[in-house]
């Protein structure tokens, strides 16, 4: 597996293009891929992120099982005259990962639950649009995950105002675009209607194939449009 990170020209048309539209972003991605397949559903699943840092610092995260070739992404989105991408071999650092350890972790999913409005009515998959009820929704994924969120000291509690956990939910988003489809019901039926949410925090390893599995294959759904893709950075003091 691979890690992979490029730094966005903001300033170009083609940049604030990609930005806007995850339909968009997604076919950049795996047009990054010229062996993968969009028909072929054997190969590991390419996840992307973008982190919006500030204006003008804008990354694109990709974890994949083979090296991308983003030069296609330079010419809309870069910069000429300068490296534009870093790729990095994953596995030695996911082999190394151990119970116990604490890492700070940045995350953006689709937090979403299934709901039945009326009695006899099918469920519904529904956004989840509060901050409180996103991060219950990782929560509740956290075991499963591999990982703990870790929880804050009584006294940091009282200075934050009663926040139980070191994590903050941010860069919450509401998108609305339209797959590809042939003719007007075809688009009504392509709708797609996208929450996210960005979790940064800190947590421990309690399980480390798990762990694994969710950085390499993602958590959540939407992982297409620039979701389930987590990273995990040194958590300092």
């Amino acid at each position: 597996m691979y890690l992979t990170r490029f730094r966005l020209n903001t300033a170009l048309s083609g940049a604030r293009r990609l930005l806007a539209s995850p339909r968009t972003m997604h076919a950049a991605v795996m047009n990054a891929f010229p062996d993968v397949l969009p028909t072929d559903t054997a190969t590991p699943r390419v996840l992307w992120r973008v982190d919006r840092n500030a204006k003008a610092e804008v990354f694109l995260y990709i974890v994949s099982p083979a090296k991308p070739d983003l030069t296609h992404v330079v010419e809309q989105a870069g910069w000429k005259q300068q490296p534009n991408w870093q790729t990095y071999d994953y596995a030695p650092f996911l082999e190394r990962l151990a119970a116990g350890e604490r890492w700070a972790f940045r995350l953006t999913a689709n937090p979403v639950h299934s709901i039945r409005r009326k009695e006899g009515e099918p469920t519904k998959v529904t956004a989840h649009v509060t901050p409180r009820h996103q991060a219950q929704w990782l929560l509740q994924r956290q075991e499963a995950a591999g990982f703990r969120v870790l929880e804050r000291p009584a006294e940091q509690q009282r200075l934050t105002g009663g926040d139980e956990y070191e994590l903050l939910v941010h860069d919450r988003r509401s998108q609305a675009f339209h797959k590809p489809g042939q003719g007007t019901e075809a688009k009504g039926k392509n709708r797609v209607s996208l929450v996210t949410s960005t979790f940064d925090g800190r947590l421990e390893v309690t399980d480390p194939e798990a762990l694994r599995r969710t950085l390499t294959q993602g958590l959540g759904r939407a992982k297409a449009y620039g979701c389930g893709l987590m990273t995990l950075a040194p958590a300092g003091s």
